[in-house]
């Protein structure tokens, strides 16, 4: 049975390189043994399977023939053999992805709990940065940002749900101030701001009503660039915080806080992870699926 498969095997490469010596050097034996692999099977299949000349060898009509019947298996074998390959080799490497803070708590610690404790190899290093970098200048795998945007030759792919934002403040501080009904009331409000370095400054408020969007410059006595401290002097009755509804929402069902113009807050596409368009790892590969979004 193996010898069977070998001549045929040995038959096919001999007929699709139409040459003994190419063949033989592949096989890794002499043309003459090839040569009697051949005569042998000729033999005992009791037919002419190839025409030599001095030059050249080609299939005659009964060898073409088989060639046709056995060649997409042998394909098949060495594609199963590849696949058994890619099995062996354990993913490995290290992934480096520059997000926001709060991409990194709503969507990437999700992700990364399902990928690395069955990859130990695979490594992932995240840069916390709210700037709009250019990732490929920076040795960068990947970026998150939100909505699908992306420079060119970038990829995005759908990483988390679309999200919507919050207006947040204490019911200490609305002892003292009444609630703005409009976004156009926040300029008379005492407001927690956010520097972001890829808008060059405070980070406008964005809302959305009936089709009508709004941003609204707002003004106060604290500015922060984390979501953590702005959170805090929400709570500490310092002013009105904006900030993503996922953050805010244990709060206002706690009571803690009050969300107002929740009207004015209209969803938008969340989060994307962006990367050059060009061949990846397989860590890489398995790190992209295990962040896709499956709604």
């Amino acid at each position: 049975m193996a010898r069977g498969f070998d001549e045929l095997a040995a038959f096919a490469l001999v007929a699709r390189e139409r040459s003994f010596t190419r063949a033989a050097a592949q096989l890794g034996i002499s043309p003459s043994a090839l040569s009697q692999t051949m005569k042998g099977l000729e033999a005992r299949l009791g037919l002419r399977l190839l025409t030599r000349t001095t030059r050249s060898v080609a299939p005659t009509e009964a060898g073409e023939r088989l060639l046709q019947t056995i060649a997409p298996h042998f394909k098949e074998i060495e594609n199963a053999l590849a696949s058994l390959g890619d099995m062996r080799e354990r993913p490995a490497g290290t992934i480096r992805i520059s997000a926001g803070e709060h991409a990194v708590n709503a969507v990437l610690q999700a992700g990364l709990a399902r990928l690395l404790p069955d990859y130990p190899d695979i490594h992932v290093e995240v840069i916390v940065n709210h700037a709009m970098i250019d990732i490929v200048a920076e040795g960068l795998d990947a970026g998150v940002r939100l909505g699908e945007q992306v420079a060119k030759d970038m990829i995005a792919l759908r990483i988390g749900p679309d999200m919507r934002m919050a207006v947040i403040g204490s019911p200490a501080y609305f002892v003292k101030h009444p609630a703005p009904r409009t976004p156009q009331d926040l300029t008379e409000h005492n407001c927690i701001n956010m520097r972001l370095p890829t808008y060059g400054g405070l980070f406008a408020w964005e809302f959305e009503k009936d089709g009508r969007e709004l941003k609204v410059r707002v003004d106060g006595q604290l500015v922060f660039n984390a979501i953590g401290p702005r959170i805090e002097a929400a709570l500490r009755g310092l002013g009105l915080a904006y900030m993503p509804e996922d953050i805010a929402v244990p709060y206002i069902e706690a009571g803690s806080l009050i969300r107002v113009l929740e009207d004015w807050c209209a969803p938008f596409p969340g989060y994307h992870l962006y990367y050059p368009n060009r061949r990846h790892s397989p860590a890489f590969a398995l790190l992209v699926e295990a962040l896709r979004y499956k709604p």
